[in-house]
């Protein structure tokens, strides 16, 4: 059982690890649509000018940072707790809380995601969707991945969450996240 034990804490410290550097590296990602928003400003309102592309640029960037950092979100306590109860509690029963939580709500919605976005992100592969503006991106198939992607990596969170929160309940090793660390980035 300790060979078990230490198996899964290896798995929930390796999805951790890679969710905290995908997190980082997507952060910077709203430096560059900081500066791309400031461009497109100054092109527009200086320049007299535009570029359907760097607007959509910008769009592209915002929700690359969305869908990519939910998982970084998740594994940060980051994300909205609405229950009241949920503070009262120890942490021992928070933990078997947020793993039920994991297995009732985050893991079902997370397939129902991909099941219900599966087709309509093949569809868009299929034709290589492009922008429907003449001088827009040609990669919004590109973009809609990001469905796909999402799901999978906050299923992949969720499982190293699921597996700390565990871990932690019957105290042999695990962590809980109850509440959000400081420093997101």
């Amino acid at each position: 059982m300790p060979n078990l034990i230490r198996c899964l804490d290896s798995l929930a410290r390796g999805i951790d690890c890679f969710t905290e550097w995908t997190g980082r590296l997507i952060a910077w990602l709203t430096l560059a649509m900081m500066v791309l928003t400031c461009t497109v400003v100054v092109m527009r309102y200086f320049l007299e000018t535009g570029s359907i592309a760097l607007q959509e640029s910008v769009t592209y960037l915002h929700s690359l940072l969305f869908l990519l950092g939910a998982a970084y979100t998740l594994k940060r306590g980051g994300h909205v707790r609405v229950d009241i109860l949920y503070q009262r509690f120890t942490p021992r029963i928070q933990a078997l809380v947020d793993a039920v939580g994991t297995l009732l709500f985050l893991i079902p919605v997370c397939l129902l995601i991909l099941v219900f976005c599966w087709e309509y992100v093949a569809n868009s592969w299929a034709i290589h969707e492009v922008s429907k503006e003449a001088r827009g991106l040609p990669l919004v198939y590109l973009l809609k991945s990001l469905l796909l992607i999402m799901p999978l990596t906050l299923l992949l969170q969720g499982l190293a969450e699921f597996i700390k929160n565990l871990l932690f309940f019957f105290g042999v090793g695990g962590g809980h996240v109850g509440e959000q660390q400081e420093g997101m980035v």
